[in-house]
């Protein structure tokens, strides 16, 4: 059976919103995306996203030299995790 996927934090659920949205960037595309919406540092953005690769939130593409992010868990997925740890 296939595990749930965790329940990203905060700054997380941020960089999936945007990853859902916009498809695979670059942490520099991220970071400038965040930046628009509050002040963040670029290697803050770097760690947690590195962060979330290892919990398998995301997925990062090494095939270039800006590694590219992309979403690995479905947006409603999250949102039904959500809801049922809201629920619990």
């Amino acid at each position: 059976m296939k595990s749930s996927p965790p329940i990203p934090s905060n700054s997380e659920l941020e960089i999936l919103r945007i990853l859902w949205k916009k498809g695979p960037r670059t942490v520099r595309e991220v970071h400038d995306a965040l930046g628009r919406e509050r002040r963040i540092g670029y290697t803050t953005a770097l760690k947690t996203m590195q962060i979330m690769a290892e919990k398998g939130l995301v997925t990062r593409d090494e095939s270039e030299r800006s590694h590219v992010y992309a979403f690995a868990v479905e947006e409603k997925s999250i949102k039904r995790r959500l809801v049922s740890d809201l629920l619990d």
